[in-house]
């Protein structure tokens, strides 16, 4: 065999040199590392991804529930708010003359109108000083519950959409008699002890006997019922008087829907030709200005809570990939003595938490997902997930994982090998 020129030999010596300067850690072997590290401690990795669970978990799913929601609202904004045209009356240029400017067939005027469905006027009636509603007994003894009083036409209520629980609500015949009855809210009734209507029950407005006909349940429109009594308005007119320069009469009236703007338009010269400027017709807001404003205030809340989540995740993983570093010191000193470097070091222990963030994120993504997918059947929703989210939610958790581990690797490759054997 034919040995090699002496000349040679320095230049044999460099490169086994350099060959041992420049060791490198493939991303195979890098992988196995990390895995191997992780199933030493199968529980301690698997509480370790937890934090990062909840965090994307949440992130996903509050993302999506915020979607599906701001679809909900959108639904409920176009077929409510937006048939919705409130009327006030201003009185014109001297109000303290005109007391009441609505006519006594203001509901008929209106309901004339093309795409009006339904419409009626009301105003909150101010009882004497001290006197408000009890349900018994008949004399003064009977304690009594301060609470509104609305004096309202027919047409309020059936413009309200009421989802009745009893009975029914008060209509033309009742107003036009002058009849002394009452409709309450769910809430009025629980606070008034009233559970049934099988008995005619009675409630007294400032020492007046009212017959209740009817329990609101839920209402599409103007929810302060639920804690009102709304009485017949020729009644209240009859025992209270009408509605004063201080607290002046309203109209609610439901449209078509895209009717609004119209209606609202020819509501003043409808109700009174000669003196429009008495009222003032407000038609619903733009949808599209409400309804980012809702969707943004929703998705800004809900980041917050999942940045939050993320966090905590975060601190989880750094805090057990630190407590790891101090118990396998040994081993870190063992891989420096046979070459290992500060970098390689570093790397294991970024491979090991990015490895458990990303473990964390992909569980975490699918419970969030199934979360809104539950969530939205059973309020029989239909779920929304932007496909963004689900994408970025495992790199998310990547992420988390790696700036969570850097302050560890860091440590672990500072840990020299003379004195991590000596422990």
């Amino acid at each position: 065999m034919r040995r090699p020129a002496r000349s040679a030999l320095p230049g044999l010596r460099r490169k086994r040199a350099t060959a041992v300067r420049t060791s490198r850690l493939s991303p195979r072997d890098l992988l196995a590392e990390a895995t191997a590290g992780m199933l030493q401690r199968p529980g301690r990795s698997a509480l370790t991804a937890l934090g990062t669970v909840l965090g994307v978990g949440t992130f996903v799913a509050v993302l999506g529930l915020t979607s599906t929601t701001s679809q909900q609202i959108d639904e409920r904004f176009n077929a409510l708010t937006a048939t919705e045209v409130t009327v006030e009356d201003t009185g014109g240029e001297q109000p303290e003359y005109v007391q009441n400017a609505f006519p006594a067939d203001a509901d008929a005027r209106i309901e004339r109108l093309n795409g009006v469905r339904d419409a009626g006027v009301y105003w909150s009636v101010r009882l004497p000083e001290g006197r408000g509603v009890r349900s018994a007994p008949v004399g003064e003894a009977g304690e009594e519950t301060q609470s509104q009083i609305v004096a309202a036409s027919p047409g309020v209520l059936a413009a309200a959409g009421p989802h009745l629980q009893q009975g029914r609500i008060f209509d033309a015949y009742h107003d036009r008699e002058a009849q002394q009855v009452a409709v309450i809210g769910s809430g009025m009734a629980a606070r008034l002890g009233i559970t049934t209507l099988e008995t005619a029950p009675a409630i007294f407005i400032g020492g007046d006997a009212f017959t209740v006909i009817g329990i609101v349940e839920e209402v599409d429109r103007k929810s302060d019922v639920l804690l009102s009594v709304v009485v017949p308005r020729t009644t209240a007119e009859r025992v209270w008087g009408g509605p004063r320069s201080g607290n002046r009469a309203k109209m609610l009236i439901s449209t078509e829907l895209g009717a609004a703007q119209q209606v609202a338009g020819e509501t003043a010269l409808a109700l009174d030709p000669a003196h429009p400027d008495y009222f003032q017709a407000v038609p619903p807001p733009d949808p599209r200005g409400l309804r980012t404003a809702v969707t943004s205030d929703l998705d800004q809340l809900f980041l917050l809570l999942a940045a939050i989540c993320l966090l905590i995740g975060a601190v989880g993983i750094a805090n057990t990939t630190l407590v790891a570093v101090l118990e396998r010191t040994g081993e870190i000193g063992l891989r420096r003595a046979l070459g290992a470097r500060g970098r390689h070091i570093t790397l294991q222990f970024l491979a090991e938490s990015g490895a458990l963030g990303t473990l964390g994120g992909l569980v975490g993504t699918s419970l969030g997902t199934f979360a809104v997918i539950g969530t939205a059947m059973a309020r029989e929703w239909t779920p929304v997930i932007h496909p963004a989210t689900v994408v970025a939610a495992p790199a998310i958790g990547l992420l988390t994982g790696v700036v969570a581990g850097l302050y560890p690797a860091w440590r672990a490759s500072r840990i020299q090998p003379v004195e991590a054997l000596r422990r």
